[in-house]
């Protein structure tokens, strides 16, 4: 089953609010590793930065604190909802250097050299034509740095494999086929480096940054599964009814093992991928 990040699956209003509501806890789970990001492309005051795939903005704000008030931010998705909701998040924290744009990574139409940096946080592995998108990403800049982040192998995610392993073995769903659009698709060792290399980057380097989450308990976690958008209620719509109260059960009873005195804790990891034009 494609995750592919189209206008038909993420650019309506659900997913726009489903995002908005999430932005506290991702901010938890992505925050460091953003910064990070931030850090390897070079974000600093003054910077001109795109902002690919930019969804609800989170990135994009964070970048515009660092820039200041010389630098600016584009934030471009092909959703307008979910930029509406970036462009209000900005506006509500007095933030007047951020600009947003719809637009589709794989046909980024801004001209050549106008950007000192460009960014791409959790999306480049749903893209159709991640190298395509990469390589057009490539040509906004002049000599500054495409930074991107995507999900690390599955089985460094586990908030992610044991939902999908259970799900895909009661439904007997298959997994998604070498080279297509999931959440996991550039997680392999050099998947990620190769594509960068392929778009014609220089100086390229990966570098894995920690995505932990945390909930109250195991029962909590999958309560806000159950709310959620995305891969996983697809995934869910697959099955009978029965099966999937079948699921959840499984999942919580697995999710469990990480349990402890703080509450349900559990790993991730993401990759940062950064190449110079």
């Amino acid at each position: 089953m494609a995750d592919t990040l189209t206008p038909e699956k993420w650019g309506h209003k659900e997913s726009a609010d489903w995002w908005s509501a999430g932005q506290v806890r991702r901010q938890q789970t992505y925050g460091a590793a953003t910064e990070m990001m931030l850090d390897l492309a070079g974000v600093q005051e003054g910077s001109r930065i795109l902002d690919v795939a930019a969804g609800t903005g989170e990135s994009t704000l964070m970048a515009a604190a660092r820039v200041g008030s010389t630098g600016y931010v584009v934030a471009a998705d092909v959703s307008p909802s979910m930029l509406n909701v970036a462009a209000e998040a900005a506006s509500k924290a007095g933030m007047t250097n951020v600009e947003t744009r719809v637009m589709n990574a794989e046909n980024i139409e801004l001209d050549t050299d106008s950007f000192d940096a460009v960014i791409c946080r959790m999306a480049l592995m749903l893209f159709s034509a991640p190298s395509k998108a990469l390589n057009r990403m490539r040509r906004v800049k002049p000599g500054g740095k495409v930074a991107v982040m995507v999900h690390a192998a599955l089985e460094r995610n586990p908030y992610h494999a044991i939902r999908q392993e259970t799900v895909r073995r009661l439904g007997n769903l298959p997994w998604p086929a070498p080279g297509e659009p999931w959440m996991f698709a550039l997680g392999a060792p050099g998947v990620l480096e190769g594509l960068y290399r392929e778009a014609g980057f220089q100086n390229v380097t990966v570098h894995a940054a920690p995505i932990p989450r945390g909930f109250t308990s195991a029962a909590a976690a999958v309560e806000n599964m159950r709310k959620g958008a995305g891969d996983l209620k697809e995934l869910m719509m697959e099955l009978k009814e029965a099966d999937r109260e079948i699921a959840w059960a499984e999942i919580e009873e697995k999710f469990r093992q990480f349990e402890g005195p703080n509450g349900f804790e559990i790993p991730g990891e993401a990759l940062i991928g950064v190449g110079t034009k």
